[in-house]
């Protein structure tokens, strides 16, 4: 158990490039997805901002309640936690059934225990509207470290956690691509190394224009 409203700096060098689970809660049901976006923006006071797809039903349970957890996976996460909590979340499914997880922030959601090395949680100051993507920029009410293994990247996760084809290629059109934007019918990956973000297709544009971080084509490389 951690100490509720604990504050651990520690915990925010754990957000960069990572793949994080995202909680919140729809009644009495523990909803979340995993999300690629998640920085500390200032230090005091300490505020952190994620960015979430809005056809994901989190994004509009965080509009509501104005609270959130984050938690940073680590590079022992198992594929079956990305098939649970996937990169989209619903309405009819409470993510933590069967799991176990019984753990709670002081906020009252749950957190992922686990698989994962660190906790943080927010509550929402002001939001943005991108269109496909809201970015919440929230206070950190409260950060615990939970281990000390490194984060998954998107490089991690591709290489080591999702399944390979016959060829030894990821497989295309499944996991990160339901989240990320992408059609998932190419037959090339680029992610972006400032966020994360996956790009399924041939070749990327020149004026192309990563839809989270607004970073270009420049920042991008090809998944191999």
């Amino acid at each position: 158990m951690n100490n509720n409203n604990s504050i651990d700096t520690s915990a925010l060098f754990k957000l960069s490039y990572g793949l994080f689970v995202l909680t919140t809660r729809d009644g009495d049901k523990d909803n979340g997805c995993i999300i690629n976006t998640a920085m500390q923006i200032t230090s005091s006071p300490l505020r952190i901002s994620i960015a979430v797809s809005r056809a994901n039903f989190s994004c509009e349970l965080i509009e509501k309640t104005g609270i959130f957890n984050v938690c940073v996976l680590s590079q022992s996460a198992a594929m079956s936690t990305f098939e649970r909590f996937g990169f989209r979340s619903g309405k009819t499914t409470d993510k933590f059934d069967g799991t176990g997880y019984e753990n709670r922030t002081a906020n009252g959601l749950r957190y992922v225990p686990e698989q994962v090395n660190c906790v943080i949680s927010g509550k929402v100051f002001k939001s943005h509207d991108y269109g496909s993507h809201m970015l919440f920029i929230a206070d950190v009410t409260e950060c615990f470290v939970v281990s000390d293994e490194p984060s998954v990247t998107y490089q991690y996760y591709f290489d080591h956690i999702k399944p390979k084809t016959a060829g030894g290629a990821p497989a295309v059109g499944t996991g990160a691509s339901d989240d990320s934007g992408a059609g998932g019918s190419g037959t090339k990956r680029f992610v972006c190394r400032i966020c994360g973000y996956v790009y399924d297709g041939n070749s990327l544009p020149d004026d192309f224009v990563c839809p989270l971080c607004k970073h270009g084509k420049e920042d991008f490389e090809e998944l191999v």
